[in-house]
């Protein structure tokens, strides 16, 4: 049965107490197989948010967001593109990890998250929004994507461009943000041809740069 992170929600909504309160998050089923949830990470007033979809295996060891395979990967990127990382904040719209046990061994294989586990666990989401106050949300990967513009966004359509806030962004999600989408940076570690999609990822965050720069 899934319930909502909504009844975990403290009283004041800074970053800080956000994260001490979903520290004890059981408002989806995922909590109890993950190691502990992973909140996102940046500072408070950063100017571009990246949403990914969830923690991944090293992720949930750790205790922070994109710091397995894939965030390396977006971490290069935007450091070969001249962002400023403490403009960004870093997170995802499930905040435990989703995995099934490999048949020997103890990898753990990555499981999308449900429709309901991510419903459930959107009041973390928009806290952070309500908190950081971004110019710019960019999702990585159509998980990410539809969970904040809605079901009807297709990432194939809109991808790469800087797009005003959609009207299909769910009143529960504030502010005045732009929205940006491309691809999530473990589909690039998967591409057959992994160069190009690693340029493709590439340009589509040098929208960022251009942002960042402009100010």
């Amino acid at each position: 049965m899934t319930g909502s992170a909504a009844t975990y929600l403290p009283d004041k909504r800074s970053l800080r107490a956000l994260r001490t309160a979903a520290a004890s998050c059981q408002g989806c089923g995922l909590y109890r197989d993950a190691t502990q949830t992973v909140f996102g990470k940046g500072r408070a007033a950063a100017r571009v948010m990246l949403v990914g979809e969830q923690p991944g295996d090293r992720e949930d060891v750790d205790g922070e967001p994109f710091v397995g395979p894939a965030g390396r990967l977006l971490r290069a990127v935007l450091d070969e593109i001249d962002v400023d990382t403490t403009a960004i904040y870093l997170t995802n719209v499930v905040k435990h990890f989703s995995f099934r046990p490999a048949e020997r061994g103890k990898r753990r294989i990555h499981q999308r998250p449900r429709a309901s586990e991510i419903s459930a666990c959107r009041p973390w989401f928009a806290g952070e929004l309500a908190a950081v106050q971004p110019e710019l949300v960019v999702c990585l990967g159509a998980i990410a994507a539809t969970a904040v513009a809605g079901s009807g966004f297709r990432l194939t359509r809109h991808r790469g461009a800087i797009l005003p806030r959609p009207e299909s962004v769910g009143e529960d999600l504030p502010g005045d943000w732009s929205l940006l989408a491309t691809v999530h940076p473990a589909a690039v570690l998967r591409a057959p041809d992994r160069h190009r999609a690693r340029q493709e990822f590439t340009d589509d965050l040098r929208m960022v740069a251009q942002l960042l720069a402009g100010s």
